[in-house]
């Protein structure tokens, strides 16, 4: 059974002139070619196309639902390729929230305002 990994772009919002693409209809579809044809030199597969909801923050204090088109792609993991861990899920700040590591890296601290005199407090976890 082949696993796969798969990888989400948005969509062209507008065509770019080109030679021979005279109409919008045409720019759009070149734009949308060459974005294809670049991910495909990298061995992504054109999946499918989704319009999916997200809520957006207008104004003060009032929200709205905006829709976003992306292109979905993918290819066949290999063992010998590079992981690139995805984010689990964006928080309000939009700081990507990564899936937690296997193993507790040793972290160390240093104030914005360190005095280089002055060793950094280290924080080891277990």
């Amino acid at each position: 059974m082949s696993q796969f990994e798969y990888k989400v772009v948005p969509a062209p919002k507008k065509g770019l002139k080109a030679k021979g693409a005279k109409t919008t209809q045409d720019r759009f579809a070149m734009t949308l070619a060459a974005t294809m044809n670049t991910l495909a030199v990298d061995g992504w597969e054109y999946l499918r196309t989704d319009t999916l909801p997200s809520e957006e923050r207008s104004g003060l204090l009032r929200r709205v639902t905006v829709y976003h088109n992306i292109l979905v792609f993918r290819r066949v993991a290999q063992a010998g390729r590079p992981a690139n861990p995805a984010p689990v899920h964006t928080a309000p700040d939009r700081t990507p929230i990564m899936a937690a590591p296997t193993s507790t890296p040793a972290v160390t601290v240093r104030p914005l305002h360190a005095d280089p005199a002055r060793p950094a407090p280290q924080i080891v976890t277990p």
